[in-house]
């Protein structure tokens, strides 16, 4: 009896070590599904060193390609970002859990005017990441001044042919080319639409790439002298070449917000959460910018910025910039963007 009583004990004993191994070995893990060079390495290595936690890094290039990940059963992914105008979409359609941010431990750290946004009005599913100006940026030293309007970019000089990179998502090339057309964003009218494709199709051979992949690189190199992009990486490219300016154009421009959100497919939530909460943290958000160049949400988070960050004409926004945040478009708004950009990409 008592050798059967000491086999069960140490079979017990095995059995839950085991249990509990498996259980630790399921909470080791995070799969983060972000942009490509949005993600700080130092922030990653931070978070695995203070929570033991190891964290598994995939790129997307744009909004829809994150769509179309998560619509197509991509499981797996404990944390998403998503920019301010698919947040909806996203939720929607049942793709993100609910994370009731404001009780988030940190949650008070947002900004007062980040919170509880259009997009996303009780902080249901997001918390915000980084936000940004979507214009464009010139390599001054080959495309002559003055760069102070978006006809630079869509109505482009003879030299600029074939040393014009474009983003690869069709919501953003559109939005901004609505912009420097006067229109409003998420156009339903069809002959607008017919406008913004006309400028589109003329501006074409000029464009060397559409895609939002490699465009500091491009920049930095001077493979290509404009291109449609984002405040933050016109800044990394300007590191590497001084000649490169990022406009604020007076025909306005795109503002947007990053937003950090937990897929409702998440196999990790309770590591999901402690994300957010690291995130959540003014010294983490700003070592987060520090890479990625963009503004943080979190108050606090500038004392963290390094100087150059501190002192980059990308980050001082003018004040009397055009800024439009852009909703989530209406079917009928996305059905005619669609319609442009096949044609285009023909």
């Amino acid at each position: 009896m008592k050798n059967s009583h000491l086999r069960k004990l140490a079979f017990s004993v095995i059995l839950a070590m085991l249990t509990f191994s498996g259980q630790a070995y399921a909470a080791g893990d995070l799969y983060i599904l972000n942009w490509t060079d949005y993600t700080s390495p130092d922030v990653i290595k931070k978070f695995s060193n203070e929570t033991g936690i190891a964290v598994h890094l995939d790129t997307i290039d744009s909004n829809e390609t994150m769509l179309a990940k998560l619509r197509s059963s991509a499981t797996g992914y404990d944390i998403v970002m998503i920019s301010s105008d698919f947040v909806p979409i996203f939720a929607g359609e049942g793709l993100l859990s609910t994370i009731d941010a404001p009780h988030l431990v940190g949650y008070d750290n947002i900004e007062p005017r980040w919170r509880k946004p259009a997009w996303d009005p009780q902080n249901l599913y997001t918390v915000p990441y980084h936000w940004g100006v979507t214009s464009f940026s010139v390599n001054t030293k080959h495309i002559a001044g003055p760069w102070d309007s978006l006809k630079l970019l869509f109505e482009p000089p003879p030299e600029a042919k074939g040393k014009i990179g474009m983003l690869g998502s069709p919501s953003e090339v559109i939005a901004l080319a609505q912009v420097y057309l006067g229109m409003k964003t998420c156009e339903t009218d069809a002959s607008n639409m017919k406008k913004v494709a006309n400028l589109l199709e003329a501006q074409a051979p000029f464009v060397k790439v559409y895609n939002s992949d490699g465009i500091i690189d491009r920049m930095g190199t001077g493979e290509t002298w404009m291109h449609l992009g984002w405040n933050g990486d016109a800044a990394r490219a300007r590191a590497n070449n001084p000649d490169v300016k990022f406009v604020f154009a007076k025909e306005g421009a795109i503002g947007w917000m990053g937003n950090i959100a937990v897929p409702a497919s998440s196999k990790n939530p309770e590591n999901a959460k402690r994300f957010l909460e690291f995130m959540l943290k003014p010294e983490n958000s700003g070592l987060s910018a520090n890479f990625t160049r963009y503004g943080s949400a979190i108050k606090g988070a500038s004392e963290y910025f390094d100087a150059e960050l501190k002192s980059a004409p990308e980050m001082k926004v003018p004040d009397d910039l055009k800024l439009t945040f852009v909703p989530a478009c209406p079917a009928a708004a996305t059905k005619l963007m669609d319609r442009v950009w096949t044609k285009l990409k023909r």
